[in-house]
This record gives structure tokens, C-alpha cells and sequence, in this order.
């Protein structure tokens, strides 16, 4: 089961969404065309096959415009799902209206990217490596979408700048090299703070060995250069390839034998699942 986000940390971000789309004088058309008090049924329902993720938006995006709504699951995030309903709401009717284009655009967003992920945890199947993220994510979404990512089945990397030390290559340059940049990092972390230097040659990756981080970023290696840094390097720490990662390409990669296949277009691109509400 995927331990789910905290409604805490949910709710500025729904809200947000729901103040950028209400604007100054709220859902008009609704007003317009639907009596104060009028409750409606409806269901929430994807119209392809994919993963679920992120139906606590949809909840929160709802009870946030009506608190006496009703929001029930019909599936769980982390879900493979044919087209159908996910969810079952009751509400007002214009509370639900007002918040179905939030709800639908947060819920369609997590669930893709979830989707996506799973497709590349699928193809990898078998061979050991892990599927993780990047800081590639929509700027003040980051939480949600990497939480797509697990329900997808992949795991996180970093959550920001603050939690791991990482040194990419412009780090190398402006460290004067790269056991100048991991000594360095080195000295400064803290005991429980971990360190990974991306290297772009295998005579970098030479270069890094001999000073031992605890994590190494093959950066576009290709497939020859992967499979003679994993003799070189395998069991020593862990091997993370990185760059330009394609589901066509990334069985071919896990197959070389590294740790860990980080994919920016987890977040960066992953493209929404096609969610809608109907009334029932």
C-alpha cells in the first residue's frame, strides 16, 4: 500500500489552484444556471487504462467548496485501473462544478505520471535496477508528483537541494575537478548526509572511485561505457545512469547492470491521463 501525503500538505496547494481558477467573483456560470441548493451525483471516471494517483486532490478540491460532500474511493492510489469510475462524489452542485476543473487537472496530472512510471518499472522487470525521479517537477507541485512516481512503483531521489549532496558537472568545473568537488563535499556533510558525483568519462569515473562517494551518476554513458563501469565499480557503491533515459532505451540500460535509472521525463513529461466527471 502507498503510504499516502498528508491532507496537510495538500491543502495550501489545492487552494491555490482553486483561487487561481475562482478569481474575483467566483464560478459565474454556475451561479448563473444552478439553483443555490441543488445536490448532484456524480462519478469520477478515466476514460483510459493507467494507475491511479492523487485522488485525495480531488477529495480536498471538493470538501474545500462544500464540507457536507461525500467523497468515496472506488479504487486506491497505486491502482491499475481499465476505463471506468475511480471515485463516487455527492455534493452541491455548484460547489462541484466550481471544483471539478481543479480537481480533474491535479488528478490527471498524478495519475500520467504514475501511468508512465509504471511503464518504465515494467520495463525493467527483472533485472534489479530501480526506477527514480529527478528535480525535474512543476514548481510547487514537486510533493504530489513524486508521490505519483511511487504510486507508479518508482522511488524518489533527492526532494531538494537540503537533503543530499549531489555534484554535477558544473559543481566539477567551478571545484577545479572532481576529487577536488568530493573531497570537498566530503568534509562538509554531516554523518547522515549522502554524496553522489555525476561523471561524464570513464576516466572521471576513475577519478571518483579513488575518493569514494557514496553514489556515482554515469551521465550519458553509452551502453559499452555503462557495462565497463559496472565491472569497474559494481559492489564498491552505487551506480546511477542518467541522461536522455527512453522507454526503448532503458532495458538495454538496466541490463548493463547498474543500480539505479533516474528519468526526468517521469515529471518532466509524462503526459495526463485522460480523467472525467459525469454526473451519475
Amino acid at each position: 500500500m502507498i503510504e499516502p501525503l498528508p491532507d496537510l500538505l495538500i491543502e495550501p496547494i489545492v487552494r491555490a489552484a482553486l483561487a487561481e481558477d475562482l478569481g474575483r467573483a467566483g464560478d459565474i456560470t454556475s451561479a448563473a444556471c444552478v439553483a443555490h441548493d441543488a445536490r448532484l451525483d456524480a462519478l469520477f471516471a478515466t476514460r483510459k487504462t493507467g494507475v491511479v494517483a492523487g485522488q485525495a486532490c480531488a477529495r480536498i478540491a471538493l470538501l474545500t467548496l462544500d464540507p457536507a460532500a461525500t467523497f468515496e474511493p472506488l479504487a486506491q492510489d497505486g491502482d491499475w485501473v481499465q476505463p471506468g469510475p475511480i471515485a463516487r462524489v455527492e455534493a452541491n452542485a455548484r460547489a462541484l462544478l466550481s471544483a471539478e476543473r481543479v480537481a480533474l487537472n491535479l488528478l490527471g496530472r498524478l495519475c500520467g505520471i504514475a501511468t508512465l512510471t509504471r511503464a518504465y518499472v515494467d520495463a525493467v522487470a527483472g533485472t534489479g535496477a530501480v526506477i527514480t525521479d529527478t528535480r525535474k517537477t512543476t514548481p510547487s507541485l514537486r510533493a504530489l508528483e513524486k508521490y505519483a512516481v511511487r504510486c507508479g512503483g518508482g522511488v524518489n531521489h533527492r526532494f531538494g537541494l537540503d537533503d543530499a549532496i549531489l555534484i554535477k558537472d558544473n559543481h566539477v568545473a567551478a571545484a577545479g575537478g572532481v576529487v577536488a568537488a568530493i573531497r570537498r563535499a566530503k568534509a562538509a556533510a554531516g554523518h547522515l548526509v549522502k554524496v553522489e558525483c555525476e561523471v561524464d568519462s570513464l576516466a572521471q569515473l576513475d577519478e571518483a572511485l579513488a575518493e569514494r562517494p557514496d553514489v556515482i551518476m554515469l551521465d550519458n554513458f553509452s551502453l559499452a561505457d555503462l557495462a565497463t563501469a559496472v565491472a569497474r565499480a559494481k559492489g564498491k557503491l552505487t551506480l546511477e545512469a542518467s541522461g536522455g533515459v527512453t522507454l526503448d532505451t532503458v532495458r538495454a540500460i538496466a541490463e548493463t547492470g547498474v543500480d539505479v535509472i533516474s528519468v526526468g521525463a517521469l515529471t518532466h513529461s509524462a503526459p495526463a491521463l485522460d480523467i472525467g466527471l459525469d454526473a451519475a
